[in-house]
């Protein structure tokens, strides 16, 4: 049976990397990609993500290709010119937009991604809909259905909650009131004012494999 390869969105947190644990355990290939916010994080992130695919690495028993690439810029642009309300879900449209880019790369034909529906304010359905649309690859959301607890007793079974916990401050671009109801009209209309491609191809550009 021919194997299937995603591309998993890993942030540190707790629940991405219960999202690549459970394409992993069907029997996916699975590609990790992580966004280095740049500015906007603390340092600490990428250092988490090398030790959550380890130990993903050891549960599974495979070895798991990492990436990670610069998303500090993106984030920059969006605040300084688009509608602060909708920074998250600029965010995930373009973080999308360049996992496609290495799903085709890498021969992937799916990406993985940790949303729990309604755990926060970008989680909503509209929100969902209006970030599925930037790219035309299918994702998959393995975590959709279950709850925060749900979710924590996955992590605790299989030894990454204590890595995720880990001293980690919340994203800075964040902003106090994220829109929930964006709509794809909304999303498209913000982003005619950045130099999109040249975003893109920035961030492509700059990509690094990981080597734990």
């Amino acid at each position: 049976m021919r194997v299937v390869r995603v591309v998993a969105l890993i942030s540190g947190g707790i629940d991405s990397p219960i999202a690549a644990h459970l394409m992993l355990k069907k029997g996916a290939d699975v590609i990790a990609l992580h966004f280095n916010n740049g500015e906007f994080g603390d340092g600490t992130a990428l250092m988490k993500v090398k030790k959550l695919i380890l130990h993903l690495e050891k549960v599974h028993g495979k070895k798991i290709k990492l990436y990670t690439i610069p998303h500090g810029k993106n984030l920059r642009t969006f605040i300084e010119n688009c509608d602060r309300h909708k920074t998250c879900i600029l965010c995930k449209r373009m973080m999308l937009r360049l996992a496609e880019k290495v799903a085709q790369k890498e021969g992937a034909c799916a990406l993985v991604m940790g949303d729990s529906l309604g755990q926060v304010a970008s989680q909503t359905l509209h929100n969902l809909h209006t970030v599925s649309n930037a790219v035309k690859i299918p994702i998959l959301r393995p975590l959709i259905g279950l709850d925060k607890t749900e979710i924590v007793d996955i992590a605790k079974a299989i030894g990454t909650f204590e890595i995720s916990i880990e001293t980690a401050g919340a994203c800075k671009a964040a902003p106090s009131k994220p829109a929930t109801h964006a709509t794809i009209d909304n999303a498209q209309r913000e982003e005619k004012k950045i130099e999109l491609n040249e975003l893109v191809e920035y961030a492509i550009s700059n990509i690094t494999e990981i080597r734990n």
